[in-house]
């Protein structure tokens, strides 16, 4: 469970691995692309495909180590179960945020979402 405080500081803090997943997204998406138009890429081939793809995978892990949800690679969006007025929320980070501005009760998900 997570503070709002808690979990803008873990946001913050994991920011530079945030940026990571971002980058490792946007070079698995034009691997494959290339791949499968061309046959080759400058990015590489099969092998740099299955690297990009245990990166991604491990950096998605450690978010998960930390008692992070990732609810989503493209947009990154990641939860962080917490408590509000006595009920359990997630307090949500989408990709773009600069900070923690949303929360949803569990049950409701992201369509359930609301200001801070």
């Amino acid at each position: 469970m997570f503070t709002l405080a808690q979990a803008r500081h873990l946001v913050a803090t994991l920011r530079p691995r945030v940026d990571e997943l971002i980058r490792l997204r946007a070079d698995l998406a034009e691997l494959r692309i290339d791949l499968a138009d061309h046959g080759v890429s400058a990015l590489g081939g099969l092998a740099e495909v299955k690297a990009l793809e245990a990166r991604l995978h491990a950096v998605v892990e450690e978010f998960h180590q930390h008692g992070i949800q990732v609810k989503g690679i493209a947009p990154v969006l990641l939860d962080f179960p917490g408590e509000r007025d006595g009920r359990a929320v997630l307090w949500c980070w989408l990709e773009g945020d600069t900070d923690i501005r949303w929360y949803h009760r569990v049950e409701c998900g992201f369509a359930g979402r609301r200001p801070v």
